[in-house]
């Protein structure tokens, strides 16, 4: 549904790690998130919302796929 590059954010990468460094320690493991590119279901006409059985998708070329399907919540018992 959605396809972006981080040739589309605002700043490049090293300056986003580096700007980030100067506030905190980034340790392994550490996520960024910067945002979502344009396409979201908010903004389409009819609204496109996730919904169990879909399947999300992110991929960093040469790093690899990280997929998962969309479940429903666990309801409380």
């Amino acid at each position: 549904m959605q396809s972006a590059s981080t040739n589309d954010l605002i700043f490049d990468v090293a300056t986003l790690v580096s700007r980030l460094s100067e506030a905190i320690t980034l340790e392994t493991g550490d996520v960024i998130v910067t945002g979502t590119p344009a396409g979201i279901g908010l903004f389409r006409n009819p609204k496109l919302w996730m919904k169990p059985g879909d399947v999300c998708e992110v991929e960093i070329e040469r790093v690899g796929l990280l997929r998962n399907r969309v479940e429903d919540e666990a309801k409380p018992n």
